[in-house]
């Protein structure tokens, strides 16, 4: 199930949300070198998240591959920041057009209820929960981390408790057949939930690379969470209003 588009018109600009995703691509071209090797490799040892080096759980010196030319060799010296600009990182074009995709299609709503300032520190605090729920399933894991998928599960998480009934236009794969439907958002985040908690089971306490699926699901769960406190009583009311008197023409996509 892969979501196209909502049928739920945001009230306002989303400011913070644009801004996200121009650090994401920004980082993307201007770090990452738009994923060729050495500078993608290098972005990856200076600032994607190594939970084994930042609690000093992993041996001094040892070296992860990143690709067949490159690798980092852990000095022991992991920066707090990393828990940060790991969010705006990420692993190759299929990634980065992923999560921002993502990203588009669930967050100008929840911004629209918390305000561009509310939302990027609920953005940040749900990549922070997404980072220590991925630390806590393997402490000493060797494997740079990066990817704004913790952060944006949180947009997720908000959007499934803000907008449970509201139609997610998805594409459905089956095999070679594929087609488009409209799904509540509840069942659509719901599912991707559930495959992101029983994809993550096995790879507790492992320390092979691939999905951080637990990022996935902590950054879910605390969207979920954070969206009560964090959200703006009266955006709420006002785009009840707004969707009240507002017609929607929900034809085919």
């Amino acid at each position: 199930m892969f979501p196209l588009r909502d049928i739920n018109p945001a009230l306002h600009r989303p400011i913070a949300l644009l801004l996200i995703l121009l650090l994401n691509v920004g980082a993307w071209a201007i770090v990452q070198g738009l994923g060729q090797d050495r500078p993608l490799a290098q972005s990856l040892c200076e600032y994607a998240l190594i939970p084994g080096e930042l609690l000093k759980l992993a041996p001094v010196g040892t070296i992860i591959p990143i690709s067949q030319s490159f690798g980092c060799q852990l000095d022991g010296d992991a920066p707090l920041w990393t828990l940060v600009t790991h969010m705006f990182l990420h692993g190759g074009w299929f990634h980065i057009i992923g999560n921002m995709w993502f990203l588009w299609v669930f967050g100008d709503n929840v911004e629209d209820v918390m305000g561009p300032i509310r939302f990027i520190a609920f953005y940040v605090l749900c990549g922070l929960a997404a980072a220590a729920a991925q630390i806590a399933s393997d402490p000493s894991a060797a494997v740079p981390m990066v990817g704004a998928s913790g952060a944006i599960g949180g947009v997720m998480g908000a959007y499934a408790r803000l907008y449970p009934r509201t139609q997610i236009i998805t594409l459905i794969f089956l095999g070679f057949y594929w087609t488009t439907v409209a799904v509540p958002a509840f069942a659509m985040l719901g599912y991707w939930f559930f495959i992101q908690l029983v994809s993550g089971l096995p790879a507790l306490g492992g320390t092979s690379g691939g999905v951080a699926f637990w990022a996935h699901v902590g950054g879910f769960l605390a969207g979920l969470l954070l969206v009560g406190p964090m959200h703006r009583r009266d955006y709420l009311a006002q785009r009840a209003r707004f969707v009240e008197h507002r017609f929607f023409d929900v034809g085919p996509f």
